[in-house]
Parts: structure tokens; sequence; C-alpha cells
């Protein structure tokens, strides 16, 4: 289990106390939609890391954009940072947006 899965879980845990406890509603909405995004960035990353494994130029877009060797930081960095750019209307469009966005092509110099 690497530290993004870590994160995940330990906010699901979070959230299933909070709705076992009836917390408070905004609360519980507010950590689902971070539960989403960290769930949509980490799939996508492990994604492209298991892509750049296999393609010496996706290696080399990711150090010339300056996120350094491969690594899975370095690769959720980079996703991460460009999922941020993308300018969603609502929730589920930047949930999507992750979900869509070809981070691979984004690498290519």
């Amino acid at each position: 289990m690497d530290d993004y899965q870590k994160e995940i879980s330990d906010l699901e845990t979070q959230v299933e106390l909070l709705v076992e406890q009836e917390g408070d509603a905004k609360t519980i909405a507010e950590l689902s939609m971070q539960l989403e995004i960290l769930k949509a960035s980490h799939a996508r990353a492990i994604d492209l890391f298991q892509r750049c494994q296999k393609d010496e130029g996706l290696r080399y877009g990711l150090r010339i954009q300056g996120y350094g060797d491969l690594t899975l930081d370095n690769v959720y960095a980079f996703v991460y940072e460009r999922s941020v750019e993308i300018e969603p209307d609502a929730h589920s469009a930047f949930v999507g947006g992750i979900k869509t966005a070809d981070f691979a092509l984004m690498l290519n110099p």
C-alpha cells in the first residue's frame, strides 16, 4: 500500500464513521468529494506510472517538465498539478476531467 492508498483508506474510514454517527451532512459531502478526487487522481497516477515504466519518451517528458526521475510521487505530483489546471464547472466535471484527461499526452515533449 502506497502513501496515497493509505490516505484514501483513512479518509474512507473517516467518512464511514461520520455516516454511522450521523455527522454533519455538509462535512460528509465535502469529505466524500475529496475522496472521489483522491481516488481518481491516484488511479490516473498509477496508470501513468505504469505507462512511463514502458516508455522512455514519457519518462523523458516527466524529467524535462521538472518532475525528476520516475517515481510514483513525481508522477502523482504531475497528475495533481495538471488536474488543478482543469477548469471544472462542477465537482462531477472536475472528477470526470481527471478520469478522462490524457496525462501521457501532456508529458510528450
